[in-house]
């Protein structure tokens, strides 16, 4: 009713019978996004547990096709091991019309500076990829959107908003880290309430709001993910990632204070 017509799910979410009930009658009119884990430590995924999934995941959804499957949640010493045994059992279930689009998703929190995405673009094997974007750090905008425009491939962000984004305490102590590392500067900076400016100008609301909005109008940001425990939050957050962008004014200032931050996932 809102408008959405993209629903990213996964099987590690145990959302997709929910999802399946959802769309039950109205497949066509949404884009179904979902996962399976490229493997735990030194336990990789193989062929086959990688088509098991997939037959998993469409019963459970209730489709014979999901538009986009990503390998999920991609750290970068497993990404070799992706490309050369699962990428082409992937391509196969492309070509039975089983998928649509190859996707890959990064483990952002362990791969802040997008390690993983960054070859992943160079070898140009995926239609989609998952990417860690926030106003905290927006590395992904010199690392990864270029390749991702260059090459035509489409974005889905994740991470737009995280604790330290709705959790006072959380951002002091996320951005006191920061300082002391030396990736922001700290002059003007109040480190009690350090986006307390974004409140100063009339047309942003909230942190969150800001958030969204930050993401939503970043060049090569296509979807922004947002997810919810009510239809009324999901209101809000829709109409925040339906916001024009922020004032210049604000822009400037988050670029001069996390512009160089690739350390952190917000989370």
């Amino acid at each position: 009713d809102l408008g959405i017509n993209f629903i990213d799910t996964a099987r590690a979410y145990r959302t997709e019978t929910a999802v399946g009930k959802a769309i039950a009658g109205r497949r066509e009119q949404v884009v179904i996004s979902t996962k399976a884990s490229a493997g735990r430590g030194d336990a990789l995924l193989t062929a086959e547990e990688l088509t098991a999934s997939l037959e998993k995941s469409l019963a459970r959804l209730g489709t014979n096709y999901v538009d986009v499957f990503h390998l999920h949640g991609v750290r970068p010493e497993q990404y070799d091991h992706c490309v050369n045994v699962l990428v082409p059992e992937m391509q196969r279930q492309r070509d039975l019309g089983k998928l649509r689009f190859l996707g890959v998703t990064e483990q952002f929190g362990a791969d802040t500076a997008h390690h993983m995405l960054q070859r992943a673009l160079s070898d140009d094997l995926f239609d989609v990829v998952m990417i860690g974007f926030n106003l905290l750090n927006p590395s992904a905008r010199e690392s990864v959107f270029p390749g991702t425009l260059e090459h035509d491939v489409g974005t889905l962000i994740m991470f737009a908003v995280r604790r330290a984004l709705s959790q006072p305490d959380a951002l002091s102590e996320l951005v006191a880290g920061l300082v002391e590392r030396g990736e922001i500067d700290s002059s003007g900076l109040n480190t009690e309430n350090p986006l307390g400016f974004l409140r100063e100008h009339a047309d942003v609301s909230s942190i969150v709001e800001a958030a969204y909005r930050f993401c939503r109008h970043e060049p090569g940001a296509h979807v922004i993910l947002t997810g919810t425990g009510s239809p009324e939050h999901l209101s809000e957050n829709v109409a925040a990632i339906q916001a024009p962008p922020l004032p210049e004014k604000v822009s400037a200032e988050l670029r001069r204070l996390f512009g160089r931050v690739n350390s952190v996932s917000g989370n």
